[in-house]
């Protein structure tokens, strides 16, 4: 989505504003994928603008490790790629605006440089998991919870191999499964009452068809509490650079556990600089096709909670809402596979200009 309803509204304006005065212009960068293009506004042009942001690293070519750095061209390739359309996962993160640094859809525009043209970015998963809690029962000292997990990719079933962790104060329980040919497999967990409070289930998901075909969701309960707390309630958590920023909503607030999961590992996060309201850890390199989700759990005043993160900081959306876009603007969308870390994701770019 648009950084604020001020950005889309600058982007649509300035779009106008300089076709019409004859001001528009491209980047020294940009140009050389335009020169040869007879249509200001065609298909051609807008797949050659996809092209050099997907294939170029932009300038610094490291603007998605800085914090503090606008890029002065925008790309969202890696430094040194091993294959086209390979990405950098904290330039990706940094156009998420959950991310506290995150970048405005106005620098990214203007960034990008070519001033008569608005654009879109999406990044999500190449099929979607969806999660359901089928039953729970408790005996004995624990609650048993059985989850229903379907994989689809636009309606059809998609056979997956499924990893799932249920996460809940210290206490940590995994589960293998797959889904059958009709997309829908099982996870069951089995959870103690001697804790309570938010519990998160996460799962991953492998095509069986290619392991790099990649999806994850995350799934937020009640166990022996009323209810419990969204995401983000207590924590922003920001991963760039291999580094978690934990910023605190509220002072008091006491961190229990930090740990990265993915499809195949789970490792607990050495904790780096310790502030009033913030933390850092250290978030590993893994060697697996898989997004690695984060978790936080702690405590605020009588509250247990458990907040999440994924790194890369996917999915997301960034730039105009074209939907709102003001008549006579030609819109084209593209999709294309790409590579972050060592799993397949699809982007979609969605382009404006003036007829």
């Amino acid at each position: 989505m648009p950084a604020s309803s001020v950005d889309t509204f600058l982007a649509c304006s300035i779009m106008i504003i300089l076709v019409l005065s004859a001001m528009a212009g491209t980047s020294k960068q940009v140009a050389p994928y335009l020169q040869d293009l007879s249509h200001q506004n065609d298909a051609e042009r807008f797949q050659s603008l996809a092209s050099y942001l997907l294939l170029h690293t932009g300038t610094p070519s490291n603007w998605g490790q800085t914090r503090q750095i606008t890029p002065s061209s925008l790309g969202l390739a890696k430094t040194a790629a091993s294959r086209p359309y390979e990405l950098d996962i904290d330039k990706i993160s940094r156009l998420n605006s959950e991310n506290a640094f995150s970048l405005t859809y106005s620098e990214l525009w203007q960034s990008f440089g070519v001033m008569d043209v608005a654009f879109q970015i999406e990044i999500r998963t190449l099929f979607d998991l969806s999660i359901g809690l089928v039953s729970n029962q408790t005996q004995g000292g624990q609650t048993t919870y059985e989850f229903e997990v379907e994989a689809r990719k636009s309606g059809l079933p998609v056979s997956a191999d499924l990893s799932g962790y249920v996460v809940i104060e210290h206490f940590v329980e995994s589960a293998k499964s797959s889904t059958s040919s009709n997309g829908v497999g099982s996870l069951v967990f089995n959870v103690p009452n001697s804790v309570n409070g938010t519990t998160l289930l996460l799962v991953f998901a492998k095509a069986k068809a290619n392991q790099q075909i990649v999806s994850f969701n995350v799934y937020a309960f009640a166990h022996n509490s009323p209810s419990y707390h969204p995401n983000r309630t207590f924590l922003n958590l920001s991963p760039l650079n291999h580094i978690l920023n934990a910023s605190f909503t509220y002072p008091s607030t006491e961190i229990w556990t930090a740990q990265v999961f993915s499809f195949n590992y789970n490792f607990s996060l050495s904790k780096g600089v310790q502030g009033d309201q913030s933390a850092e850890y250290d978030i590993p390199s893994l060697m697996d096709p898989s997004a690695m989700i984060i978790v936080l759990t702690g405590l605020q005043g009588s509250s247990s909670f458990a907040e999440w993160v994924a790194y890369p900081q996917l999915p997301l959306q960034t730039g105009v809402d074209f939907d709102q876009s003001i008549a006579g603007t030609i819109v084209v969308s593209q999709s294309r596979i790409v590579t972050l870390g060592f799993a397949l994701y699809e982007i979609v770019t969605r382009w404006g200009g003036t007829a």
